[in-house]
């Protein structure tokens, strides 16, 4: 009996979309006002699921609070309230677009759970805009 247990967290965090190694021009053109040198920010919403067998012992594919005491160390008190490109050390040479921001919650959280379990991340950059990554 597989089952999938799902956690929602939030955290808020500044961050610039840009190369060091294009020109001004093009990373203007290719991330526009993302591109912002003061940094920008949003509110991200986080959904981490986890699917497993159900232990028939506790009933749990995962603890929740297990699981929640994992998005909190691993991802919200490295990342809320801070500048992703100069506060996070994921970023120093990454990007941090939605995309990656997913890649590296998932690598981090991935190393903390069951491997038998999958695992999805869904990360809300905004209302509308939002990843999704399985891992590979």
């Amino acid at each position: 009996m597989r089952v999938t247990i799902s956690r929602k967290a939030h955290f808020n965090a500044a961050h610039r979309l840009y190369r060091k190694d294009w020109t001004a021009e093009k990373n203007d053109a290719v991330f526009g006002k993302c591109n912002n040198p003061n940094f920008h920010g949003h509110n991200y919403e986080l959904t981490v699921s986890v699917t497993g067998e159900v232990d028939p012992e506790t009933g749990f594919v995962i603890d929740v609070k297990i699981l929640a005491d994992i998005i909190y160390q691993e991802v919200e008190l490295p990342f809320d309230h801070k500048n992703l490109n100069l506060d996070v050390p994921e970023f120093q040479d990454l990007n941090p677009t939605a995309e990656h921001i997913a890649v590296v919650i998932w690598n981090k959280i991935r190393k903390k759970i069951n491997p038998d379990f999958d695992l999805e991340i869904v990360l809300y950059e905004t209302a509308r805009n939002f990843v999704t990554y399985k891992g590979e």
